[in-house]
């Protein structure tokens, strides 16, 4: 227990909670771009991904209060340390030149809290799909929960094609993960630096790494709504609005609830 209470104490040990957590959360936001890249495979495939999800709260719910402990710890621990480091320096240089430092290094707290607010609006979005910030005028749309698709599946595809459709949804959307991909480009590097398995042989090879892998991050999540925005999905929902969808020739298939 006192292990633990040092653990939390020291400026050591936040570090490697900050460290652990994040790489927790790192490792979550590759497989959650890789759930959502599904959409280029088609409603059937990302609709049986989201309903695999949907259907085992026993693993999903357990991995959501994983990942918000994890979220809480890393925000606890930024926090401490950017005020002990405050607290060292009450008095700031006459003349600070950012010498050896990034900008992704110099803004982690800033870019941090606004991730955070991105993180709630995504979650009232898509998760909880609040109709109140989804900004969908389509009344046949507008209520992401009522939609399913001809296997009785919650449809996943029709939701986030229509949710991208609004242009300012998107670029909220892309900017987001403008911030947390700058977060991650130094974090994942600062990870392996607080618990020590970073030195001056191959500490350049993991920061260049780290910004590869960041923009490989960026560049998968964005493309979700910029493929919408240029037109991607466009005719599933036309014909979801038209009672077409799975539909044989001749046949209407209920798209709502």
């Amino acid at each position: 227990m006192e292990f633990v209470s040092n653990i939390f104490r020291s400026s050591l040990g936040k570090k490697y909670v900050m460290a652990v957590s994040g790489f927790v959360m790192f490792l979550f936001v590759i497989g959650h771009l890789a759930g959502n890249l599904q959409i280029f495979l088609g409603p059937e495939a990302i609709n049986k991904y989201g309903h695999f999800l949907q259907s085992n709260p026993e693993l999903i719910w357990p991995a959501r209060l994983f990942l918000l402990l994890m979220l809480v710890l890393h925000i606890w621990a930024a926090i401490r340390l950017s005020a002990e480091n405050k607290s060292a320096r009450p008095v700031g240089y006459a003349d600070w030149k950012p010498a050896g430092s990034t900008y992704a290094s110099r803004t982690m707290l800033m870019s941090g809290i606004i991730i955070f607010v991105f993180v709630i609006y995504h979650l009232l979005h898509f998760t909880l799909q609040n109709q109140a910030v989804n900004f969908v005028s389509d009344p046949q749309l507008a209520n992401f929960r009522n939609l399913e698709d001809p296997a009785k599946r919650h449809d996943i595809f029709t939701m986030m094609v229509a949710g991208f459709n609004n242009i300012w949804v998107s670029a909220f959307y892309i900017l987001g993960m403008a911030l947390l991909c700058l977060h991650l480009s130094h974090g994942a590097g600062a990870m392996f630096q607080s618990i020590g398995w970073k030195n001056q042989a191959y500490g350049p090879i993991l920061d260049k790494a780290a910004r590869i892998v960041a923009g490989l991050i960026f560049l998968g999540y964005i493309s979700i709504p910029i493929a919408v925005l240029c037109g991607y999905g466009s005719r599933e929902l036309e014909a979801r609005k038209a009672g077409r969808i799975g539909a044989e020739p001749g046949i209407t298939v209920p798209v709502l609830k």
